[in-house]
Formats: structure tokens, sequence, C-alpha cells
């Protein structure tokens, strides 16, 4: 037999306990051979290896490549810039990878958190003597004293029970509270067992004694930690297309630069020269630029969803988010506001709604005697204490006997005279109070074991016998709130005779007067349904996954539209009975709703969904929640109901706990990944007029028109504000009306390297050739003619193709703003920052043209306005060119439709 289903003593000798207690060298020698009472830490990376793998990712690899070679090529050909470059690269690796290991840092608290969640003192029975101790110092066959406000130290099963009650929505995400009595339990499930007390728990109410079956990672709460530690990180997709763009990258840049050493070996530079030219072709087309714009932009992201009360921890989910395909989310305290309150009364002939009852002022003699006695049973009959900030102890009965003083308004309180405590066996308390009109006995509890105690009954024309109709009635009544997901209980009274009672005699509790039902719930979110209707219309499905029972949830699902077809119900039993095929299948169902599931469940569910190909989102708020919010591809924990576990586990963190800032932050995740696209197309295109410049150098037998440290100044100077301009563009309007972006789709596709190297990259590089050009030709130059690099006309033709490149990424930005909109569609006010960010980029090319600094750090020398009114007016162009190719595209679009 397993040992809820043994009496409390053969419990007590099953686990070698002893009534007294343990004595001091036993527990020492347990706890040598089980360990302490403390969530196991699995051996994870040193932490300096965490800090070096934020330098050796694919991206990182390929810019100290590119650091290398600079550096090579600066030893071999000394004065060409290229060590300015190399530093400047160097500096971008340390700078993203320092910023990359605090966020991880950061992330990697949750044992931390799960340790918090337990009680650091216990009280325990040790040789006869009470004592109180470390929890970390509990063994199994220790005996705990629990009472009201208590947090369960360990696995334990109880031997003595006074009316307790525990909460365990942290470990199952069940919202009602549950009564625990020391009776054995014949069911096979130990979670379903009223005897057994679990690690982490709350005492709501009442008080016990209680022997420890299991600590530390041996206790459902350890095996959860342990469970969260090892559901293993979800790989971003962001990360992985960043991956697969470096791979791009790298392929496309090193196979530039053997081709150019080839083509200078043929065309007569010598072997060291065709290789220094090679790795300038390389390094011009690493896009330095984009590691710091990428992290920066996710960055402002995150401050821009923190607004909207959506706290990111981990940076890539925020473009994770916008291709969430769907969102498992928890009821209590998610969908609901847990807080339980009073919905609806129902007496033997009327229903009532909470606030209806009270506002009520018509009614008869009897109907408010009875309503009087009703409120009366419900501000009197509870378990509860009284503070300062209002009453402790179990919700359920705080939202009664608030109810009940609302109605009743300021009276002074009765004296209680008696009571019976509630138990699991009667399912119902009583208490006896004084009142002017005589003793009472008020009585509340479940309609199974209290209403067949009333020989009377209430009605609008006073007390009168219960007959079966009226039970009958009873019945229906109680079957249609629960329906609607309430939990109902049964609240009678009695008069009780001056000599009915003596001392030490119990109350009797019949011939009870019923007066009637109260139907009370844990009421959905305000917001809710608005939140829900809008993640139907951008194509995103909502599964609850929930701990409460099936009416409970499938009530709530409903009342919030999240289903109105038949509903499929799959408990925790039922799912434990699938096969993964079988579940694969369920999962088709469209209107479903997971109840009773465990933390190992949940955690099945999402890696189901996830091999369906489905991008998942799971919200939650417990410590039950935490390993499926690890393992999904976004955690979504809730701020300020949620427990530390989860909110650790999480990616995301909803400040105000509300289900609809979800919609907000998916709304800002699917802008993101148009944004990337943007600011990717607009640096890749500046690649171009960095290239062709060596081209035409090598096959024209020209002056370089554009050096390296020039590029460097675009790379990692003018281009970077403006690309993150471009990445805080706000949501498009039409964003949550379209399906999920698929996980096929790329952000670096065959049409955004065909825009940005076959059309805007190839325009920008005329227009930059063009200036060069233009000013060599004022000069007086001859085709031939070579020109040192320190010849100042030299270095006022190289700036002027500086100065094309710049003018014509600033006509870009507006270009970039969407691939299919016209660039005047969008009003540049819109984003604030992108008029500022252009501001910057003309100041600093003013300072790198117009400074001796600028002048010497670069290689500048100042040109004259004509050279400023070429560039511009060729920028205009490209503007106008791009402006054409987007009509021809929405009309070759519009006809393909």
């Amino acid at each position: 037999m397993q040992l809820h289903q043994l009496s409390p003593l053969d419990a007590l000798a099953s686990l070698h306990g002893r009534v007294e207690g343990l004595d001091q060298a036993e527990a020492i020698r347990r706890r040598a051979e089980v360990g302490p009472n403390e969530v196991e830490a699995m051996r994870g990376r040193p932490r300096w290896l965490v800090f070096l793998r934020e330098f050796t990712h694919f991206f990182a690899l390929i810019l100290w490549c590119a650091a290398g070679l600079a550096g090579f090529a600066e030893w071999r050909q000394p004065g060409e810039g290229m060590a300015t470059l190399a530093i400047a690269i160097v500096c971008v690796i340390l700078i993203n990878g320092s910023f990359s290991f605090w966020q991880e840092y950061k992330a990697e608290r949750a044992l931390t958190a799960l340790q918090q969640l337990l009680p650091h003192r216990v009280r325990l029975l040790r040789e006869s003597q009470t004592v109180e101790v470390d929890a970390s110092e509990l063994v199994p066959g220790d005996i705990v004293f629990l009472q009201e406000g208590d947090r369960v130290p360990a696995d334990a099963r109880l031997l003595e029970s006074f009316g307790l009650q525990v909460n365990n929505s942290t470990l199952t995400g069940e919202s009602v509270s549950r009564s625990r009595s020391a009776l054995a339990d014949p069911v096979e499930d130990p979670h379903d067992a009223h005897n057994l007390v679990f690690a982490g728990t709350a005492v709501v109410t009442g008080e016990g004694r209680a022997i420890v079956f299991a600590t530390g990672p041996r206790s459902e709460f350890g095996q959860i930690a342990r469970l969260t530690q090892t559901a293993g990180e979800t790989v971003s997709p962001l990360v992985v297309e960043v991956q697969r763009l470096s791979r791009i990258l790298v392929t496309i840049a090193g196979s530039l630069g053997v081709l150019f050493f080839v083509l200078g070996s043929w065309i007569g530079l010598s072997w060291w020269s065709a290789l220094i030219f090679g790795i300038g072709i390389i390094v011009a087309n690493v896009p330095e630029g984009l590691l710091p714009t990428l992290t920066l932009s996710l960055a402002m992201a995150a401050q821009r969803m923190a607004k909207r009360n959506a706290l990111v921890r981990h940076l890539p989910a925020v473009e994770t988010l916008g291709c969430t395909t769907i969102i498992c989310t928890d009821k209590t305290g998610t969908l609901t506001r847990n807080q339980m309150e009073v919905q609806a009364l129902v007496f033997a002939d009327a229903e009532w709604s909470a606030e209806a009852l009270l506002a009520a002022s018509d009614l008869s003699a009897p109907a408010l005697a009875g309503r009087e006695l009703l409120l009366t049973t419900l501000a009197l009959c509870h378990g509860l204490k009284r503070s300062q900030a209002g009453w402790l102890g179990d919700p359920m009965e705080v939202a009664l006997a608030e109810y009940g003083e609302r109605g009743l308004g300021q009276r002074s309180i009765p004296p209680r005279l008696d009571e019976v405590a509630f138990d699991s066996s009667r399912k119902r308390m009583s208490v006896l109070h004084r009142l002017p009109e005589g003793r009472r006995l008020f009585t509340k509890g479940a309609l199974e074991t209290t209403l067949h105690l009333c020989a009377h009954a209430w009605s609008a024309t006073g007390r009168v016998d219960s007959t079966e109709p009226i039970r009958a009635a009873v019945h229906t009544a109680a079957e249609a709130l629960a329906d609607r997901g309430l939990r109902v209980l049964v609240l009678a009274y009695r008069e009780v005779a001056e000599t009915e009672t003596e001392p030490g005699q119990s109350l009797r509790e019949d011939s009870l007067t019923f007066l009637g039902l109260v139907g009370l719930e844990d009421p959905p979110r305000a917001e809710v349904p608005d939140a829900i209707a809008r993640c139907f219309a951008a194509g995103i499905r909502v599964l609850m996954v929930t701990g409460d029972g099936p009416r409970t949830a499938e009530a709530i699902a409903r009342q919030i539209g999240l289903v109105s077809s038949p509903t499929t119900v799959i408990t925790g039993e039922r799912l434990q009975r699938l096969s993964p095929a079988e579940l694969q299948l369920e999962l088709d169902t469209e209107a479903l709703i997971f109840a009773r599931v465990s933390p190992e469940q949940k955690l099945r569910i999402v890696t189901a969904l996830q091999a369906k190909q489905h991008v998942v989102a799971v919200t939650g708020d417990g410590v039950n929640d935490a390993p499926a919010l690890k393992r999904a591809d976004i955690g979504i924990a809730m701020g300020k109901s949620g427990t530390d576990v989860a909110r650790e586990a999480a990616d995301i963190v909803l400040l105000d706990d509300n289900f609809a800032s979800i919609v907000a932050a998916i709304e800002e995740g699917r802008s993101i990944f148009d944004n990337l696209r943007k600011f990717l197309t607009y640096i890749l295109a500046s690649n171009v007029p960095e290239l062709v410049p060596y081209l035409a150098y090598v096959l024209l037998q020209i002056p370089l028109p554009l050096t390296i440290i020039q590029i460097l100044a675009v790379d990692l100077g003018t281009d970077m504000v403006p690309a993150l301009a471009l990445g805080a563009e706000k949501p498009d309007p039409e964003v949550m009306h379209r399906p999920p972006r698929p996980r096929s789709e790329r952000l670096l596709s065959g049409a955004v390297l065909a825009r940005a190297y076959g059309f805007l990259g190839v325009l920008e590089a005329a227009a930059a050739l063009t200036v060069f050009f233009f000013v060599l030709d004022g000069l007086g130059w001859t085709y031939g003619e070579v020109l040192p690099s320190s010849d100042h006309g030299y270095r006022m033709a190289t700036t002027g193709c500086l100065i094309a490149i710049v003018v014509a990424q600033i006509a870009n930005v507006f270009a970039c703003r969407s691939s299919r909109r016209s660039a005047f569609d969008r009003a540049a006010l819109a984003n604030r920052f992108l008029l500022g960010a252009l501001g910057f980029e003309m100041i600093l090319i003013l300072l790198i043209v117009y400074t001796p600094v600028g002048q010497r750090m670069f290689a500048t020398a100042a040109v004259p306005a004509n050279v400023w009114a070429l560039a511009g007016g060729l920028a205009i162009g490209l503007l106008l060119a791009e402006e054409l190719r987007k009509v021809i595209a929405r009309r070759v679009r519009g006809a393909g439709r």
C-alpha cells in the first residue's frame, strides 16, 4: 500500500518514525544519507566559459577573422587605415559580447527563486521537544508542525489535522483551497490524496502535524525544479536566422575576396598586393555594424514593450513573438483576476445576482428577513482572522465574509459561543452566535453533505417545510451554477435553545433551515475577451491549459469567447492515457481545453505543439508553470501575481498581469521582424558602393575611389543611427490582421538580397562613382594618371565618393521604410527618431569632411558645394527610381490576385 493509503500510525511506522520525534543522532544519520532539504543545483557551465561563449559564436568569429585580416594587412602595408579598422571591429565584438553576457547572467537565477519560496525555519518534534531549525535540516521521518500562514517545508503525510486547508496554486495551478485530514485515503494517485501536503504550498487556515516523507530534490517541488533546469533552452528563430545570415555574408565576402585576389593577380599586381586587395574586399563586405545595430534595435524594442507593460528578459524573444502561432495560457491569475467573488445567490424560489440582491429595496418582509439571515451567515460563518489590512485566510471565505459585511453595513459582531470546524469528511462548518433575537447556529457547506440536514427552507412567504420538489429545485439550481463555473455552497441556520447545549457537548447540525445557495467564481479580467478576439484576428490560437477543474475551465473559456462550439475538455487523467500520436490528433481539435494537468503534462503539451511546427508562447504564474515556460519558444510570466520561479524561467514578464498586454507585445514583435528587414536592406545596400570602387580600381585601372577607413566611417559611423531609426518604426496598422509569419520565412530572403544588392546598392554605387569622377574631372585628372594617397586632389575625390554614399543612404532610409508602400505614404514625423538620426548623420559627415580631426582620421578633404548638390540630386534620383519600382511591384502584385 502507498503511504497515503495507510493509517497515521502505520504511516509513522513505515517511515521508521517515532511519536516523540527522531533523536538527534538519527536525524544526523538520515541527513547524511539523503542530503539537505534544498533544491539540488545541476552542474552548469563555468561562468568564465559562458562569458567566453559570447565572443565565439559564428558571427563573432567572422568579425574576429575580419579584424585579424585587417591587422595582417596593416602589418604588410602600413598607413592604409587597416589598424584603425581592426581596433574598431574588436571593440564591436567586446561591447556586444559583454552586453549579451550581462543579459544571460541576469536570466539564470531560477534556482535562487525556487529556494526563496521554501521556508527558512520550521518547527518540529525532536526527542519529545518542540524545536525550531533551518528547513534544510529536515529529514524523512521528522514530525513537523503546520499552522495558518506557514509554507509547507517538505512533502509530508498528515498525522493530525484541525481544520487544515492548503492552497496548492503555486504547485498545481488550482485556485481553490483544499481541505486536508489525517485519515487514510484509498485513492491511487498521491496527488489526489487529502492527507498529503507538498513543499512550497501554503497553509490557508487550521493547523496540524505531519511526518516528512520526501525532502529536497525528492519532493514534488524539487522534481519540478529539476524539470525546469532540464527542460532545455529553445533556440530563438531570430538566433537561427542570424546564424544563417552570418553564413551567407561570410560566403559572399569570402567568395568576392578570392575572386578579387584572382583578378588582382590577373592584371599584374604582385602576390602580396593582390592578397591585401582581396583582404580589403572581404573586410568591406563584412557588415561590422550589423551586430551592434541588431542588438541595439532589439533593446529599443524591449524598451517600447516595457512601456506597454511587457518586460523582456531575453532580447531574441522580442522578435520570436512575431511568429507565435499558439498561446498556451493558464487560467488562474492570467485570464482571471485570481480573486474570488460572490456572483449569484439562489433562494428556494428565486435567483439573484450578487449586486441585485444588495440593491433590492421592494422585498416583502419575509424576503427581507431571509436576506438578513443569509448575509449574517456569510458574515459570521468562517474561520478567518482579522488584521489591520482586512481578513486573513482562505480567499473564498474572505469573499463570502466581505460580501456579508457589505450587505449588513456597520454592525457590531455578536460573540461566538461555539463552532464546529470544517473538515473534509463533513464538508461543512457551523458557528454558534448570540444575537439579540437569541442563540443561532449558522452553517455553510457542500450541497451533498448539507442540504439533507435542512428540514425547512426560507421562501418569499417565510419558513416552509423542505419538500422533495423544493430539494429538487435546489439541486437543479446548483447544477446550473456549477455549469457556469461557479463554486456552490449551501447556507443554512437554526435557532438554538439555551438549554440545548451543555459544556463538553458538541453542537447538533440538524433540523436546519435552508437559506439559499451562494455561487462564487474567480472572474475573468474585463479586457481578456477583446484580447482573445485580437489573437484570433491575427491568426493566433489560444489554448487554455489549467490545473483547475474541467467545469470551471470550460465556463471561463466560454465567458471570454475562447470557445463557442461544442468543446473537448481533456483532463490530466485522460491525457496520461493518450499516446504521443493520439495527443497530436487531439491538438487538431478546434475547441479544446486542458484541465487538471500536472507540470509534466503541461510540458508535454508544449513539446507536442512544437513537434507540429508551432511557435509556442506559454503564460503562467506558478511554480508548476516554470518547466513549460522555459521549454516554450516564448515564456510569459505574470509580474504581480506570479512566483519568482515563473518570472525567472520566462522570457517576458507582464508587469500588469494583463493578458491583453500579450497582444500588444505580439504586435510589437511582428513589427520588429519587418523593421529588422528594413535596416538589413539599408545596411546591405551600402555594401555595394563600398565594393564597386574596388572593382573599378581593378578593372578600370583608376585610383581607388574609397579607402578602407572611409568604409569604416560608413559601417560604424553614419549608417548606425539611421539604421536604428528604422528599427524604431511603429507597427503597421495592418500587422495584427495577417497570419503569423511562417518559420520558413527568412529574414534575409532572395527578394531582400535582390533589392539591396541588385537595385538600391547598384544605384548608390553609380552615384558614388559619378561624384568621384566629377571631382577628378574638375581637378583636371586624366585617365591613367596615378595619384598618391597623400595627394589633396585625390582626397577630395574619395571624399566626394564618401559623401555620395552617405547622402544616398539618407534617401535610402526613406526608401526602406516599406518594401511596397510609397515613402511618402508614411510621414517622417510618425518616427521622430528618424529625423534626429538623419540630423546626426549629416553632422557626423560634416565633422568627418570639414574638421582637422576628421580629415586626419579618415583621409578626407573639404569639397565645394557643387559636390553636395550633385550628390543630393543623384540621391533624389535613387528615391524616385525606388518609387517607380514600388509602383510596378504593387501593380504586379495586384494583377496576381
